[in-house]
């Protein structure tokens, strides 16, 4: 058997992931089970497209509430240090980026909750990877596809 991979999540994703499971659960089940009972009541089912789309709607919540039980199941919350003096897990960092002369902040979170676009990245990324123990004036080295990148942590929050 092999062992599950804890997912690191914060205490406000895990919550938000809590409340879509109850939704998906208790009112978008029951929503497609009606639409695939009136579909059933139209006969044949080869050519009725309103079932084939409701099913396939139904295999879709289906497997997002696998995959959230999963997660719930897996999950570890993270506890962030008030005050800490190293970037860690759940920490907002602000980098000083030498080459573009710009400060971008970035929130340090679990694979499953990241989103660069938000400025949320995964503590396994090669930026959050490389920032994570380091302290304010550091000069970090991240290793991307594109090259080389060198930060300056300015703040830690």
């Amino acid at each position: 058997m092999t062992e599950k991979k804890e997912v690191i999540l914060s205490k406000e994703y895990l919550e938000k992931l809590e409340d879509e499971l109850e939704y998906l659960k208790t009112k978008k089940r029951p929503q497609i089970a009606e639409k695939i009972k009136v579909a059933r009541s139209f006969g044949d089912l080869s050519e009725n497209a309103d079932y084939d789309e409701a099913k396939n709607e139904q295999g879709e919540v289906e497997s997002r509430i696998a995959k959230i039980e999963d997660m719930i199941r897996n999950a570890k919350t993270i506890e962030v240090k008030e005050n800490s003096d190293e970037v860690g897990v759940g920490n907002i960092v602000t980098v000083y980026d030498e080459e573009f002369d710009e400060e971008n902040d970035y929130k340090i979170v679990g694979t499953a909750e990241s989103n660069p676009l938000e400025g949320f990245i995964s503590n396994e990324s090669p930026v959050g990877a490389a920032l994570l123990g380091k302290k304010i004036n550091d000069r970090v080295e991240v290793t991307t596809p594109n090259g080389k990148i060198f930060y300056v942590i300015k703040n830690i929050k």
